[in-house]
C-alpha cells in the first residue's frame, strides 16, 4: 500500500512568521500524523501477506499467520475509522455558515 502525498492547487504559504503559523503547524501535525497512521498500516498489512505466503511455503507457522492477520484486521480499522472521523469534522466545518 502506497499513499501519495496531495499537494494543494492554492497559492504558497508565506515563509516568514504569520498569526496563524501555530494553526498551520498544527494542521501540518495532523495531516504528517494521519499519514503516518496509513503508513503503519501499510507496513502491518504487508507483514501479514508476507505471514500468509510463509505458511503456504511451509516456512511458517499458523499461529503466526493468524496473529499477523488479526494485527493487520486492527490497523486497517483503526485506519478507517480515523478516515471517517476525519471526512465528518470536515463535513461539518463545510457546512458551518460564516
Amino acid at each position: 500500500m502506497r499513499v501519495d502525498v496531495l499537494v494543494p492547487d492554492g497559492p504558497p504559504a508565506p515563509s516568514g512568521p504569520s498569526p496563524h503559523s501555530d494553526a498551520t503547524a498544527t494542521a501540518n501535525g495532523g495531516a504528517n500524523a494521519f499519514q503516518r497512521l496509513v503508513d503503519a498500516a501499510g507496513a502491518i498489512l504487508d507483514g501479514a501477506d508476507r505471514a500468509e505466503t510463509a505458511f503456504a511455503a511451509h516456512r511458517g507457522g499458523l499461529q503466526e499467520m493468524v496473529v499477523e492477520r488479526a494485527r493487520a484486521d486492527i490497523a486497517l480499522q483503526i485506519a478507517a475509522s480515523a478516515a471517517q472521523r476525519t471526512a465528518q469534522s470536515l463535513s461539518a466545518l463545510l457546512g458551518m455558515q460564516i
